[in-house]
This record gives C-alpha cells, sequence and structure tokens, in this order.
C-alpha cells in the first residue's frame, strides 16, 4: 500500500490564490510621471477593486510577464508607442518588479523621442500572457496615460 502524500496547506492556498488572479485577469499597471500604479483586468480594462484579489497578486510570488512602453504624441497630435515585452527568470513578488525592469525601461525610454515623450508605462501580467500592442494601448488608454501632462525632457 502506497503512503499518502501529506497535506501542504500552504501550497493549497498559493494555488486557489492563481486561480483567483486567472479568473479576474488581473495585472498590475503603472504610469509615470503621475506615478499611479493600479490593478486592471488586462481583459476588459476595468480597474479592480477587490482586497482578495489584490492579497493574491501581492502575497505570491509569479512568473511574470512584462510590457513596458513609451507613450508619446507627436507634434500634429497622434499618439504612438514604442513598447517591448520581458519574460524575467525566475518567481517574483509584485513589490521586487521595479527591481527587475530597471534596466530594460530605461532602455525604451532611451529609444524614443524625448520631445515626443508624454510619459512612461508598465503592465505586469502574472503567467506567461500575451498581451498585444492593441491591447496594451488600450489599457494605457483606461488609466489616462495619454492624457499626461508632457514630461520636460530636461527634469526626465
Amino acid at each position: 500500500m502506497s503512503k499518502r502524500k501529506p497535506c501542504n496547506r500552504r501550497v493549497q492556498i498559493e494555488r486557489s490564490m492563481r486561480a483567483l488572479i486567472n479568473t479576474n485577469h488581473a495585472a498590475v499597471i503603472n504610469i509615470d510621471p503621475s506615478g499611479l500604479q493600479v490593478m486592471i483586468n488586462w481583459k476588459n480594462g476595468k480597474q479592480i477593486l477587490s482586497r482578495t484579489v489584490s492579497d493574491a497578486l501581492c502575497d505570491v510570488a509569479h512568473r511574470w510577464t512584462i510590457y513596458i512602453a513609451s507613450i508619446c504624441v507627436r507634434q500634429d497630435g497622434a499618439q504612438y508607442m514604442k513598447s517591448i515585452d520581458i519574460r524575467p527568470d525566475g518567481v517574483h513578488l509584485v513589490e521586487r518588479l521595479s527591481d527587475v525592469l530597471e534596466h530594460f525601461y530605461e532602455e525604451v525610454k532611451a529609444d524614443c523621442n524625448p520631445n515626443h515623450r508624454v510619459g512612461m508605462g508598465w503592465l505586469a501580467v502574472p503567467g506567461e500572457k500575451t498581451v498585444t500592442e492593441a491591447q496594451l494601448s488600450f489599457l494605457l488608454t483606461s488609466v489616462g496615460a495619454w492624457q499626461q501632462v508632457k514630461v520636460d525632457s530636461c527634469a526626465a
């Protein structure tokens, strides 16, 4: 007769938290220079206000897919963005993400025209999910990234 595997309550709780995140399509979006950082449903662009989803996203380490975008507006008023996606190795807590993406953030910032740049933003999705550039643009619009006051190129 085989020995039964012991109950591991921590693993069960983490599994249920990941399921909660997946059903709510939870992600973290951050825009600068306003410093706005919110939890958002990356499928429909609505802000998530649930405490349980927040705890599930922040208290458990995840593998992340991170999209970093430079938000720009040309002189003629046309909006555009330059973005990259990265998948850092290992699992990270949401509070440590800024350390992970700092190098890539500066790389994207340097790649765009500073006269056009309105701000910078990133979207962190737990797991290996694919978000199109159109979806990323929609999500940035839903949190007001294009309506920010233009960053002074000397201060940035």
